[in-house]
């Protein structure tokens, strides 16, 4: 389950940042790799804004489609919410199986899930193909009952996805503690999950597009947008012309503040990183945890012996006092460890704080906005952003072809 996290969300794009002063992956990585601002008036075929996790898994997509292809994003490649997301890889949405039947039925529930875990496998065949160096790891993920009024509807919830198949298990309250150190109430044990370094995979995907052919500019903002029957036609702030066939938005949470449509609700969400090898992190190195609450508690380990835990939404934030705040909620998330794996060790190394979003239903927007020609967006919120976007490697491509794709009904704008 992956969150992408914004800082200072105002109503106004003009206030918003995007992470916190220390996002970990940044620190740990520094950046990989630099390419120039656009000064130059330029055409192509497709223009991809935004070079995150989501642009460069969807531009290397198109790319290998055939289209000639632009990326443009007016930070440094990465810099925006992509260097501070959790990247917890699991096929589950936000919306439990038993509740997303209820609203779009159980056959395209259950269609909606097989695909999270047919992407975290393809992400993981990809990083293999490329030999990507991210930090990629196939994990199990365990779904833990932080009470026993909650462990009635997980049960119903395991029986669910049991019933099509979906590699889960069961686990008692005392198998969980015994192989993982975790108190709660039982738990579903589910064999398909990941975790990854998604700052260090969105470089490694756009250096291989850029080696390809795919142009990227970075510190190139664009002031303009037209969009005609034929095309899209882009102007930068410095007064560059960019002419596509077709503009794909890869730009996250920003992409809603051009939308009527309202796509999703924002929170604020928090997270820290511990020192290395603290005492709990060799039980949980090979699993994703995530709880019941609300908010709900997750947790997973890196590549480098930490554990990231993470939670404490709020639907408010007062950005003069996030300091404070962030502080506050960093306190509140030790003593929900604490309260479930006693004598953890954990030490706080980095720390962050910032805005995700949650759809109705759970689901991504992918695809074309009746407000705009020639547009299409690629908007994963909830926990599974990285996971939606590889599904939208397949459906903007098909898409762009003029073929229909199996979940683009499911995602669609105007649901």
């Amino acid at each position: 389950m992956v969150f992408y996290f914004l800082l200072e969300r105002s109503v106004n794009a003009r206030f918003m940042r995007i992470r916190t002063f220390e996002p970990f992956w940044l620190v740990k990585n520094g950046l990989l790799h630099s390419y120039p601002s656009l000064q130059k008036n330029i055409e192509t075929e497709i223009v991809v804004l935004g070079g995150g996790i989501t642009g460069a898994l969807v531009s290397h997509a198109v790319l290998d489609a055939g289209y000639r292809v632009v990326m443009i994003d007016k930070r440094d490649i990465g810099q925006g919410s992509t260097s501070a997301t959790t990247s917890m890889l699991q096929y589950e949405i936000d919306e439990p199986l038993i509740d997303l039947t209820k609203k779009i039925g159980e056959k395209a529930a259950v269609k909606c899930y097989k695909a999270g875990i047919q992407a975290v496998k393809d992400i993981g065949n990809l990083v293999i193909k490329l030999n990507l160096d991210c930090g990629f790891e196939f994990k199990k993920s365990l779904f833990v009952a932080h009470s026993e009024k909650a462990s009635v509807w997980l049960e119903e919830e395991f029986e669910m996805r049991n019933k099509h198949r979906m590699g889960v298990s069961w686990l008692s309250k005392e198998e969980v503690w015994e192989l993982y150190g975790i108190k709660c109430f039982g738990a579903i044990l589910s064999k398909t999950a990941a975790s990854v370094d998604a700052y260090q995979l969105a470089h490694g995907l756009i250096n291989n597009s850029f080696g390809r052919g795919m142009e990227v500019f970075d510190q190139t903002e664009i002031a303009k947008t037209e969009f005609f029957e034929d095309g899209v036609e882009l102007q930068t702030t410095e007064g560059f012309s960019v002419k596509c066939r077709k503009v794909i938005y890869c730009t996250g949470f920003e992409s809603t503040e051009m939308l009527k449509e309202k796509v999703a609700d924002l929170f604020y969400t928090y997270a820290s990183v511990s020192e290395q090898e603290i005492a709990c992190v060799s039980k949980l190195a090979n699993v994703l945890v995530w709880d019941t609450d609300n908010p709900y508690l997750y947790m997973r380990t890196t590549d480098d012996g930490r554990l990231l835990i993470g939670g404490e939404d709020s639907s408010t934030n007062f950005p003069f006092f996030q300091q404070q705040i962030k502080e506050w909620k960093h306190k509140k998330l030790m003593h929900k460890l604490d309260a479930i794996i006693p004598d953890n060790g954990f030490i706080e190394d980095f720390s962050w704080g910032g805005t995700f979003g949650s759809t109705k239903d759970g689901l991504p927007y992918i695809g074309e906005s009746p407000e705009y020609k020639n547009a299409l967006f690629v908007l994963g919120f909830g926990g599974n952003g990285i996971t939606f976007s590889v599904q939208a490697m397949e459906i903007i491509v098909s898409m762009l072809k003029g073929k229909k794709h199996p979940l683009e009904n499911f995602y669609r704008f105007g649901r």
